[in-house]
């Protein structure tokens, strides 16, 4: 099972959560803001208060910094075939314009 440690609005967050959805993996979400014992929680599993911060129980695997999840997420859970579904949005890390949305 994997589990993401977040902040709502985080951008690095969000990087990790749309690579969570594009790859389309189940993941259980904890929100360090809604409750102290999450952030206790990722305290004693990480050793810090910092997000994003990503466990992966079946692999025995647990790690900080979001380009880092984004390349583990990819190199262990990606696939050469297409996503199937519906498509999700584009997180947007910033306020430039895309041109993968805009044309």
């Amino acid at each position: 099972m994997l589990t993401i440690y977040l902040k709502p609005g985080c951008p690095f967050c969000n990087k990790v959560l749309a690579t969570l959805d594009t790859l389309e993996l189940e993941y259980e979400r904890k929100d360090v803001t809604s409750d102290e014992a999450i952030l206790n929680e990722l305290i004693e599993k990480g050793g810090q208060k910092m997000v994003p911060y990503l466990v992966d129980d079946e692999k025995g695997k647990a790690m900080y910094e979001s380009d880092d999840i984004v390349d583990y997420l990819k190199e262990n859970y990606g696939s050469d075939t297409p996503v199937t579904g519906e498509a999700k949005p584009r997180v947007h890390l910033s306020d430039a314009a895309c041109t993968s949305c805009e044309g």
